[in-house]
């Protein structure tokens, strides 16, 4: 008789999330855990334009759950700037992330599992290439 009820508490009656409701409530389940799965499998790209140096967290956040953050700093000021870009330099080499400044005052932070190619130009990048002479006359 111990040995029935010891097999009773072994014994796998099917899904425990799904053993009081329907298949319908399964699959609500289901999809739900699928979304929060996806917040942090890195399957994101956000887009942030920070306020403030505290946004910086949310930021360094989002990177570490292996979502690419494209990063707009026109809306603080340049000491503020520097400090966010300092401190997400910081987070991006602690994930063996990238960091790639994709226009004036925008960046793009990826974690590892993304794999980001091609570069992108800027006109003052091009004249400095082509008039380099000019430039070293500080």
């Amino acid at each position: 008789m111990a040995f029935k009820k010891l097999k009773s508490i072994f014994e796998y009656n099917g899904d425990e999330e799904n053993s009081t409701g329907s298949e319908d409530e399964y699959y609500t389940v289901s999809e739900e855990k699928a979304v929060k799965d996806a917040d942090k499998s890195g399957n994101k790209m956000i887009l942030l334009e920070p306020r403030a140096y505290s946004e910086s967290v949310q930021i360094a956040d989002h990177l570490k759950n292996r979502n690419s953050v494209v990063v707009n700093l026109k809306r603080v000021t340049g000491e503020q700037a520097k400090r966010i870009i300092d401190f997400l330099s910081g987070v991006v080499y602690a994930i063996a992330g990238s960091m790639q400044q994709i226009g004036v005052g925008i960046y793009l932070c990826t974690p590892k599992n993304v794999n980001v190619q091609g570069k992108i130009t800027d006109d003052h990048d091009k004249r400095n290439k082509n008039n380099t002479d000019e430039e070293l006359d500080w």
